[in-house]
């Protein structure tokens, strides 16, 4: 659950604002406890993350969901699950991609609020993780893609069911 909601706004997201704060993930890494597999956060994601085709592409909720993804990378690194491999097939990322692709699904939570401001349900999403496989031999983050809202709501008391937290498996 993200609840510190970074890059708001009424109309688009200023992904320039987006980009510097992914800049101080940069050189970090982070562990996916279901594989143990260790991702690295290289200088290519800031750049790659708010200004790719699928970045672009996006509009409204899911662009304003990606923004503020950002600030939940580590933790949605580390619930990543179902790895799966891709080839690398653009010349364009022949030396940095040089061992090909892997995707892993992830997700994660934004509050919405009600008029005053009041807690009223979660907006739940799933996305997808694009790692690439440097010829380096590390895993990298190169980009959060396929971004898809699903609803988890708040009980009529306004409270999160048996005050647990939301059970993704069951969204």
């Amino acid at each position: 659950m993200i609840n510190d909601i970074r890059f708001k706004g009424k109309r688009s997201v200023d992904w320039k604002d987006v980009r510097e704060y992914l800049k101080e993930y940069v050189g970090e890494f982070y562990t996916i406890a279901a594989t143990g597999d260790v991702i690295f956060i290289g200088s290519d994601l800031p750049k790659e993350y708010s200004g790719s085709k699928y970045t672009n592409s996006i509009k409204g909720t899911n662009a304003k969901a990606k923004a503020n993804a950002a600030t939940g990378i580590p933790e949605m690194i580390e619930i990543a699950v179902g790895k799966h491999f891709r080839e690398n097939h653009e010349d364009k990322h022949k030396r940095d991609a040089k061992n090909g692709w892997y995707r892993y699904d992830s997700r994660f939570a934004l509050p919405v609020y009600d008029d005053k401001g009041e807690l009223e349900r979660y907006n739940v999403f799933h996305a997808s993780m694009l790692i690439r496989h440097s010829n380096d031999g590390k895993l990298y983050l190169y980009d959060v893609i396929d971004i898809k809202k699903k609803r988890a709501t708040l009980s009529a008391n306004k409270r999160l069911p048996d005050k647990k937290p939301i059970s993704f498996r069951e969204v």
